[in-house]
């Protein structure tokens, strides 16, 4: 089912912050306590029989949600022992969800953690800002199975990085929306299930949040549908440098572009002619001269990159900037170690290695850089990876986390650029291009998840895929 785009909106924790402030105008923040308490209660209750079960509480609101969990399940005659890993401030919010629990706090949680049919992880959440100690990390580590409240604790739930140690969840229950940590790796993989919950919350808040990230699925995006009066030229003009040595990889993004949609394809060869002619019939193979080609005007978006040697990115790059098109760079055009030769692209695709050659070690975190690049060079960035990010130059990212490993193959990066330059081409701004693109490529690699496929197996799968979107 497509979501609105307002619900894959994704808040940094101190956004959830202030959403909380916010929402506190209104509805009392242990009211909201009450809410994550039954909402995580109700998950519970719904996956797994009555149990033993453990509650680690923290000081903050977090631990506040736990006092409200442990009360609820021995309400429904669940066995429930609190463990209290700092207490709550005086006259807090946490302080009066834990006066309404009327068991006991046990002193050691060592001696019962073990033994515990269920942990309820409610310590920290998503706003851990340093490593959690070796006392809690060594208590956390004896946990056999968990239940995390927001996030597991040790996660940042900003950027996904593990701070020191953290358990692996079962499930994960967070509430309102969702964080960027929850999808960014490593942290993705310690969450588990991951449910969001409800907890009357006004969406009207996140007016005032601005909020500038999402998850890339469907509804942050539309793909042009296709019309009775469409012909090739309406559906977009892909053109292609291939190179002059490395053909496969251009042939490749052609083959990707028709299967997604492409009205017509060319191929500009830098080498033999005969090499791309006798791959297909379908791609039409440049004989004029590049200036020729670009004084086409309905041949606006081009690739370069994929197959190029770094001599022929250079001079054919330069030529394509000079030249006013949308360009989306790829592959060789990396090789040059400089930024200020991208400047004038359109889109540009690196995997990580690429990203650091031209951009440098990934000093904070892999969206700050993202967004970094995007501002430096003026084009959307497509740093891929298992949690690709796409960057705008205006603020704006999107993590994609619908897509298979089997992605991991030859080729694949060449067939993703020749999916974005079709959508590009098609209409769709740059940045609904890079997403589509990234998801549309994501979820081919998901229809093969029967075989390992090749590149040219994803390639096949693109139109199904389209449809699916």
């Amino acid at each position: 089912m497509r979501k609105e785009a307002s619900s894959l909106i994704l808040l940094t924790p101190s956004q959830m912050s202030e959403v909380d402030k916010e929402a506190a105008k209104t509805i009392p923040i242990i009211q909201l306590m009450e809410n994550a308490g039954w909402a995580v209660t109700q998950e519970v209750v719904k996956r797994y029989k009555p149990c033993s079960v453990l509650v680690l509480c923290g000081p903050g609101n977090n631990g506040g949600d736990g006092y409200v969990v442990a009360r609820l399940l021995a309400k429904k005659g669940w066995p429930v022992r609190v463990a209290a890993i700092g207490r709550p401030k005086v006259g807090s919010d946490a302080e009066q969800a834990a006066h309404r629990w009327a068991g006991s706090i046990v002193e050691h949680p060592e001696d019962y953690i073990e033994k515990s049919g269920l942990v309820i992880d409610a310590l920290f959440g998503a706003g851990l800002s340093r490593n959690i100690d070796s006392y809690i990390s060594e208590l956390l580590r004896k946990a056999r199975r968990v239940v995390a409240i927001d996030t597991p604790s040790g996660i940042d739930g900003a950027t996904g990085k593990v701070m020191g140690y953290a358990p692996h969840a079962e499930l994960t229950v967070t509430f309102f929306r969702a964080k960027p940590g929850h999808y960014l790796l490593p942290g993705r993989e310690y969450m588990g299930e991951l449910v969001i919950k409800d907890i009357a919350i006004s969406p009207v808040i996140l007016s005032q949040i601005k909020p500038q990230c999402w998850l890339n699925e469907p509804g942050l995006w539309s793909i042009p549908t296709s019309e009775v009066e469409d012909y090739k030229y309406r559906r977009g003009i892909v053109s292609i440098i291939g190179g002059s040595v490395m053909t496969g990889a251009a042939r490749l993004s052609a083959h990707a572009a028709l299967n997604v949609g492409a009205g017509l394809v060319h191929i500009f060869a830098l080498g033999s002619h005969d090499i791309y002619s006798s791959s297909s019939a379908c791609f039409v193979i440049d004989k004029d001269s590049l200036e020729t080609s670009l004084q086409d005007s309905r041949r606006k978006v081009w690739v370069c990159g994929p197959g190029l040697l770094l001599g022929e990115a250079k001079e054919i790059l330069s030529k394509l900037i000079a030249s006013n098109v949308k360009i989306i760079a790829d592959a060789g055009v990396f090789q040059a170690e400089n930024i200020e030769m991208l400047k004038g692209v359109s889109i540009i695709t690196p995997h990580i290695g690429e990203f650091i050659r031209v951009f440098g070690e990934i000093k904070a975190d892999k969206i700050s850089a993202a967004r970094v690049a995007a501002q430096q060079t003026g084009a959307v960035v497509v740093l891929k990876g298992a949690d690709t990010i796409i960057a705008s130059p205006d603020g704006r990212v999107a993590i994609n986390q619908h897509a298979s490993p089997r992605l991991a193959t030859a080729g694949s990066g060449d067939t993703l650029t020749g999916v974005i330059a079709t959508l590009l081409a098609a209409g769709m701004s740059e940045w609904e291009s890079a997403c589509a693109g990234v998801w549309l490529h994501g979820e081919a690699g998901l229809l093969c998840e029967h075989s390992w496929p090749t590149a040219e197996m994803l390639a096949n799968n693109l139109g199904k895929a389209r449809d699916n979107a």
